[in-house]
C-alpha cells in the first residue's frame, strides 16, 4: 500500500509539473488551447513543425528575424510618430507638460514585461488541436508564439493584429485622463509605447499574407517558411 500511494503521489507531482509548463486557455467558441511556455527557445524551426498539406504554398518572406526586423522598420517608424503626434496634441491642447518622464520609463518597463501576454494573445486565437509554445528567443530580447497550424486568412490576420489591445487601451486612457495626472499619463504613455509599437512585425506579416493569399485561403508556419493552403 505503501508502494502504491509513493507512486500515486509521484504520478501526481509529474503532472502537476506537466500542467504547470503548459497554460490552457478559451476563446472562441470555448476551444481550449494549450499553450507551452519556454524560457529559452534556439531554433524557432523546432516548434513549427506540424503537417505541411500537399497543395501548400511557399509564400517568400524573410528568412531571419534579423532581416523581418530590417523589412518592417518603416511600419515601427509610422507608429512611432502617431504615438509622438498623440502626445503632442494632448500637450498643445492643455498648453502644459501632460506626463511625467520617469514614469514613461516605468511604463516602457511594464510594457516589456507584457510581452509575453502580448505574445499568450497570439497564442489564444489558435483552435485546440493546434501547441503552441511561447520563449524568448536565446541572447536576444525578443519573445516569440510558435505554431504550425492553417489557419483561414481572417483568423490569421486577427491572431495578428489581437496584441494592439495592450497599446489601445492604456492609449485610451492617455489620451482621456486629466493633464495634471502627470504620473499616470507618463505610465500609460510608456504602456501604450510599447504595445501600440511591438506589434510592427505582425502588421509586416499581415500586408504580405494580403497581398499573397486570397480569402479563402489558410495560413500556416511550416519550420521557417509561411505557407498558404487554397
Amino acid at each position: 500500500m505503501g508502494a502504491g500511494y509513493a507512486s500515486c503521489q509521484k504520478g501526481k507531482k509529474m503532472e502537476q509539473r506537466e500542467f504547470n509548463k503548459s497554460k490552457f486557455v478559451t476563446l472562441f467558441g470555448g476551444e481550449l488551447v494549450m499553450i507551452k511556455l519556454k524560457m529559452s527557445i534556439e531554433d524557432i524551426s523546432e516548434y513549427q513543425t506540424g503537417i505541411l498539406p500537399k497543395n501548400a504554398v511557399k509564400i517568400e518572406t524573410p528568412q531571419s528575424i534579423e532581416e523581418m526586423m530590417k523589412k518592417a522598420a518603416p511600419i515601427a517608424a509610422v507608429l512611432c510618430v502617431l504615438m509622438f503626434v498623440t502626445m503632442l496634441c494632448k500637450t498643445v491642447m492643455n498648453k502644459t507638460v501632460v506626463i511625467s518622464h520617469v514614469f514613461i520609463l516605468i511604463g516602457f518597463c511594464l510594457g516589456y514585461i507584457c510581452l509575453v501576454i502580448h505574445e499568450w494573445l497570439h497564442g489564444i486565437v489558435y483552435p485546440r488541436e493546434a501547441l503552441v509554445t511561447i520563449g524568448k528567443i536565446k541572447g536576444k530580447i525578443t519573445f516569440v508564439a510558435l505554431a504550425s497550424y492553417p489557419l483561414k486568412r481572417s483568423r490569421f490576420i486577427v491572431m495578428c493584429l489581437l496584441p494592439f489591445v495592450l497599446g489601445i487601451i492604456p492609449l485610451l486612457i492617455f489620451i482621456v485622463s486629466p493633464a495634471e495626472c502627470r504620473e499616470l499619463n507618463g505610465l500609460m504613455f510608456g504602456m501604450s509605447c510599447m504595445g501600440m509599437v511591438s506589434p510592427f512585425p505582425d502588421v509586416y506579416n499581415v500586408i504580405i499574407v494580403l497581398r499573397n493569399a486570397n480569402k479563402k485561403d489558410a495560413i500556416m508556419f511550416y519550420k521557417n517558411d509561411m505557407y498558404k493552403v487554397s
